[in-house]
């Protein structure tokens, strides 16, 4: 069935609102572009969603900000990739680089982490409905993909990561199991300084390795930031770096703009440019180089094998996240119940994010305020 194609004002106008009140990390905001670009407007058939998304986990770099560009890509090619880039990062980037600035001159975001308190809770909540309607969406009855579903959502849990190989892995069990090719067949019948350009060349250079070498969602890319900016180069502090980890919790768009508040407090504006550019620039490249081989060759009987291998283990491992930040955001009685309500008012009423994120803040200051 083919797909009822927004104009490109149509499709920035939505990047921008998806980069300005899209809470929720990456697993929201990949449930999010399957509902509303799939399910309701239709602007995107099933097929190009999946393929889509599919090429997003296997490249390295930020998964929801590299489906964003695919989806652009596949509306009108490079133009397209760009300039939905552009929308989709945009808003989070002035968004972080105005709360850096307001970090650096009054000290600190007490303030938003109680907010965050009733956030994260209301978030968990979203994103949990967002990843069943995309297991839904992706794997249908197909029974070897709802097992794939199953382990990688068991193994992301455990181990709190996600397995380059084991994505690679899924779609190979994939293939050969559903779409073996003719070898295969025979066979059987027989993985805060000052800017100058020396030090924006070297914010540019880490960021845009952790950009091209980290895959998975953006919460995978933590880790080795935290490895470069505290421990290598001693940019920033423990307390700092938590603090922009929270500040990309907190912001709405691809949680990867954290690199953007990092880049502040090194070295003002020019760094969180620098920072961001760097960090989204190999992604940017891993969609427009690649896509157009993987567009042609995507109806071959073994590469559609291999990709919804891929795709399932993607949703399992969407799943299995969801998990790994409930562990984090449900800490207490109070955020378990915000959680629950926030479930129970998504599965039955379509209430806007923005309105049940807002509540859950309010609800999270209050609570915080009733502590002092």
């Amino acid at each position: 069935m083919a797909a009822a194609r927004p104009t490109t004002r149509e499709l920035l106008r939505y990047f921008l609102y998806l980069g300005s009140l899209g809470f929720g990390g990456p697993v929201a905001l990949v449930g999010y572009m399957q509902r509303d670009l799939v399910e309701r407007r239709g602007w995107f058939t099933k097929d190009e969603y999946v393929k889509s998304l599919a090429l997003s986990q296997l490249a390295p770099g930020p998964l929801a900000a590299q489906l964003a560009i695919c989806l652009g890509y596949v509306h009108s090619r490079v133009r397209g990739a760009t300039l939905v880039a552009l929308a989709f990062v945009l808003p989070s980037f002035l968004m972080t680089g105005g709360i850096g600035w307001l970090y650096v001159r009054f000290g600190g975001l007490h303030w938003m982490q109680a907010a965050f308190y009733g956030v994260g809770a209301t978030v968990i909540a979203i994103i949990t409905l967002a990843a069943y309607k995309l297991a839904k969406l992706t794997m249908a009855r197909d029974r070897l993909q709802w097992l794939i579903f199953a382990v990688m959502g068991v193994v992301t849990a455990w181990t709190e990561s996600e397995i380059v190989t084991l994505f690679v892995l899924s779609g190979v069990v994939a293939l050969v199991v559903q779409a073996p090719p003719a070898f295969l067949k025979k066979t059987k019948a027989a993985c805060l300084v000052v800017a100058t350009p020396d030090l924006l060349a070297q914010i540019f250079w880490f960021f845009a390795k952790a950009g091209a070498f980290v895959f998975g969602s953006g919460l995978a890319i933590v880790p080795f930031l935290y490895g470069g900016v505290v421990q290598e180069y001693r940019w920033l502090n423990d307390k700092q770096f938590l603090d922009a980890v929270a500040v990309a919790m907190l912001t709405p768009g691809p949680i990867v703009i954290t690199v953007a508040f990092i880049g502040y407090l090194v070295a003002a504006f020019p760094g969180a440019v620098a920072a961001a550019v760097g960090v989204f620039l190999p992604v940017y490249l891993f969609v427009v180089i690649p896509f157009p081989w993987f567009d042609r060759i995507s109806g071959n009987p073994q590469v559609k094998a291999f990709v919804g291998g891929v795709t399932a283990a993607a949703s399992g491992a969407i799943a299995g996240a969801c998990v790994v930040l409930a562990r984090r955001a449900v800490v207490d009685v109070p955020t378990a119940l915000i959680a629950l309500a926030a479930l129970g008012v998504t599965w039955r009423f379509k209430v806007p994010e923005p309105l049940l994120i807002a509540a859950g803040a309010a609800v999270g200051l209050l609570i915080f305020w009733g502590k002092r």
